[in-house]
């Protein structure tokens, strides 16, 4: 008779927390969680498709994948080289003593490396006290030790043009500033601390009246070379504003204690944003915003900071519909999110518009990475009644979460209402996500007289969630295949579906003792080649259908499973990775080949740990 895996097991397996092998994403034991790399979801406006599992097996597909366009983006974003020539700025007179203004001796290597066409302006161990850092073309300012910058303001002046929340303006430089230039970096494993929590910075707060003069300006199209401000004025500057650049890389650093936003790229095309620590205090204290900029990467970074971690942005109100450039071709890999706000954000100044953005395999509130502040929401969607513009496909894959604060998706088209020319939101999907704790799965939070259109939430589990009926008001087109929330499948695509304990089986046993399946149990079979679990599939009509499996492996090791139908291969074999519990359900799709009438569909395992737990097959529409 089989003996449960779990019991097997139980000393061993894939512990609480732990890293599942060649993932690079953690999970909490007893949660749901993903199928790695196994699956997409395609998603146009009004049809959703599963799409892939791994390895070669058959794809079913009624629509292009979104997905499909990362990689053309990817093939854009190339990140600078530099010849090998190197600035030390020791040798322009920096001393690392914490003490020495170094502000000169910044100017004078960056601008002896761009007088001889480029390198490395090298800080070296030590910490350098500096004012305001102008990087120049072909400039790699290679930070091996620590940057600490002074806390009083004319350090940052003269002003310099900037756009402070969506509105431009001249104000203090940002800490490290460049304006149109081309292959500039910041790289090294150092730090680069703004110092601002031992200044006056935080005392200016969200700017007060200058804050209101320049959105007053924005909104009369007041001159922006008449948008003084800098001395005498309280808007606070940021660490790092790339504003005008092309091929642009920040990699390596751990960025500190900004003044406000930490990394701030302004109409920049081609930019790598890699392995960065960002850590922030004060209010307004995002991590990196991509600004009305085109093809950007960010990818395994770590963002503990004290609002936004990614915040997608294009301006704001009127003076953002002025300039009209949208932040589009976006991708986030692999990042890890522990804000006080939104993992991914877009907004809430979107006004020049933004589309096509891309996250995946990035983990929000993470167990060994728990930040001062949770996350409390991994996609945040916030606009409202002035901005006008358009928030047009924002897609997330392989996200996953634990104790999110709020809903674990927030779309909102009111966050702030005064106005009357409301953003078009549309095109949204979620795929593979795996949330353990929040206080909803979702909150589309639409207008009555202007709908968030076309969401679509696909092989995505949700636990320990407080209010399990999520929200949606004013939506269209909300698509939910394969959602389940606190173990109840919410999916509002109809589907034929068989559950595993009522197919035939071949050397395996129908069990209970795991929580989270549908049905009246599961299939456990035992641990050989061979073992196979056969259900008995009804078509109307001969054509290809896309079949969802839903299994859990709470083993570390890949389970495969050859597909067959009325006694042919239908394609290559399955993966099934481990899932991190045996409690943890989780979703593959292929495609097969259906006749008219009744077909048996037989999935068998191809190596010696047998099967997967196997809980139903669902044949999609």
């Amino acid at each position: 008779m089989t003996i449960s895996r779990r019991d097997l097991l139980k000393a061993g397996g894939v512990a609480g927390g732990a890293l599942l092998a060649g993932t690079g994403t953690a999970h909490a034991a007893g949660s749901a969680t993903k199928a790695t790399a196994t699956k997409a979801t395609a998603t146009t406006a009004g049809s959703t498709t599963v799409t892939t599992t791994t390895g070669s097996a058959t794809t079913a597909t009624t629509a292009a994948s979104p997905w499909d366009r990362v990689p053309e983006i990817l093939a854009r974003i190339v990140p600078p080289t530099f010849p090998d020539r190197t600035f030390p700025i020791t040798d322009y007179g920096a001393k690392p003593d914490n003490s020495t203004d170094c502000t000169a001796a910044f100017r004078d290597a960056i601008a002896a490396c761009n007088a001889a066409g480029g390198g490395r302006v090298v800080v070296p161990s030590g910490t350098f006290r500096t004012g305001k850092i102008h990087l120049l073309s072909n400039v790699n300012l290679q930070v091996n030790g620590t940057i600490r910058f002074r806390t009083d303001p004319g350090s940052y002046l003269p002003t310099v043009f900037t756009r402070w929340e969506g509105i431009e303006c001249f104000n203090y430089s940002p800490f490290i500033y460049a304006d149109g230039q081309t292959n500039v970096a910041i790289t090294g494993t150092g730090t680069i601390d703004g110092n601002a929590p031992a200044g006056d910075w935080s005392s200016w707060g969200s700017g007060g009246a200058d804050r209101d003069q320049l959105r007053s300006w924005g909104a009369s199209d007041h001159p922006v070379a008449q948008r003084q401000f800098g001395s005498g004025h309280k808007l606070r500057p940021n660490l790092i504003g790339l504003y005008n650049c092309t091929a642009v890389l920040v990699e390596g650093v751990n960025l500190r204690n900004p003044a406000m936003w930490t990394l701030h790229p302004v109409y920049c095309t081609n930019v790598t944003v890699r392995n960065v620590t960002f850590y922030s205090t004060n209010s307004q204290g995002d991590g990196c915003d991509p600004d009305s900029c085109t093809d950007v990467l960010i990818t395994g970074c770590k963002f503990d900071t004290n609002d936004d971690c990614v915040p997608v942005k294009s301006g704001r109100d009127r003076d953002g519909r002025r300039v009209n450039r949208p932040s589009q071709n976006i991708v986030i890999q692999n990042c890890r999110f522990s804000g006080r706000w939104g993992g991914v954000t877009i907004g809430s100044e979107m006004s020049g518009g933004v589309r096509d953005v891309f996250a995946e395999d990035c983990e929000c509130n993470a167990p060994d990475f728990p930040g001062r502040y949770p996350v409390k929401y991994a996609l945040y969607v916030k606009t409202s009644f002035n901005r006008g513009g358009f928030v047009d496909g924002v897609h997330l894959r392989r996200i996953t979460g634990h104790d999110l604060e709020r809903s674990a998706l927030y779309v909102t088209l009111n966050y702030e209402t005064s106005g009357s020319l409301p953003p078009v939101v549309q095109n949204l999907t979620a795929d593979g996500l795996t949330i353990d704790g929040a206080a909803q799965a979702y909150n589309l939070d639409g207008r009555p007289t202007d709908h968030i259109r076309n969401v679509t939430i696909s092989n995505s589990t949700f636990t320990g969630i407080t209010t399990a009926t999520p929200t949606a008001s004013n939506v269209d087109n909300l698509v939910l295949s394969g959602v389940f929330v606190n173990g109840k499948d919410i999916s509002n695509t109809a589907g034929a579906r068989y559950e595993a304990e009522n197919a035939t089986i071949s050397q395996g046993a129908v069990e209970s003792n795991h929580a989270g399946y549908s049905g009246t149990g599961f299939v456990n079979t035992d641990n050989v080649a061979g073992a196979y679990v056969e259900f008995a599939v009804s078509a109307a009509a001969a054509a290809s259908r896309a079949l969802t499996i839903r299994y859990a492996n709470g083993t570390s090791t890949n389970r495969p499973f050859a597909v067959t139908v009325n006694g042919s291969a239908a394609g290559s074999a399955v993966n099934a990775p481990g899932t991190g519990a045996w409690t943890t359900w989780v979703s593959a799709s292929v495609t097969v080949p259906l006749v008219s009438g009744a077909n048996a569909v037989r999935l068998t395992a191809t190596t010696a740990g047998g099967l997967p737990n196997l809980d139903y097959v669902e044949l999609q529409p």
